[in-house]
């Protein structure tokens, strides 16, 4: 079983990641698309960071009605800071019966050679890329490697930034976010 492991905050969680994710795991070789929560970094002040498990709760709910996108913590319970190589090397040892692949963003893939160890990470596992509005400068090494598919989702240009501002400032943003977090978010009064 191959899977793709979609990283981020999801500060909250909205259609754009969804689509994104749905996407992927329908129009790629993957069997299903793991949202990874990252944990809060605990030497960063963000406050409109909501805790771990109610970003946690939030991608649950989004992707539980779709077979093949799944929510993912097992950052939580890696020391701090981490790396997205450690995370795969975990992975890894705790379902050897699965494939690992990465899916980031063109921008992510602009400053990929400044991962931590981002060869091993190439030599190991796929990276798939979505594209972004603006058009970047990709190492042409990186642009021409085997294992990075480029995969021509919809582009998205909808923020979590956008969508916290926008619940702060009291707008409807209701369907621009699965309906279980729209709800979650009313209900615990988050971002207002």
């Amino acid at each position: 079983m191959k899977i793709g492991l979609y990283f981020g905050s999801f500060n909250p969680i909205h259609v754009g990641h969804m689509v994104i994710g749905n996407y992927i795991a329908e129009y790629s070789d993957l069997d299903e698309v793991w949202f990874v929560v990252t944990p809060h970094n605990p030497f960063k002040k963000k406050s409109t960071l909501l805790d771990n498990h109610h970003r946690y709760e939030l991608v649950y709910r989004a992707t539980e009605p779709y077979d093949k996108l799944k929510p993912c913590d097992i950052e939580f319970k890696l020391p701090q800071p981490n790396y997205t190589v450690n995370t795969l090397v975990h992975l890894q040892e705790k379902y050897p019966d699965k494939e690992f692949a990465l899916i980031m963003g063109e921008d992510n893939l602009k400053s990929f050679h400044k991962w931590k160890n981002y060869e091993v990470i190439l030599q190991h596992h796929y990276v798939y890329v979505y594209p972004r509005i603006t058009a970047y400068q990709i190492k042409p090494e990186l642009v021409a490697h085997p294992k990075i598919t480029r995969i021509e989702a919809p582009i998205m240009q909808l923020s979590s930034s956008f969508i916290r501002k926008a619940i702060k400032d009291g707008t409807n943003i209701q369907p621009m976010l699965p309906e279980h977090v729209f709800n979650y978010l009313d209900e615990m009064n988050f971002y207002k």
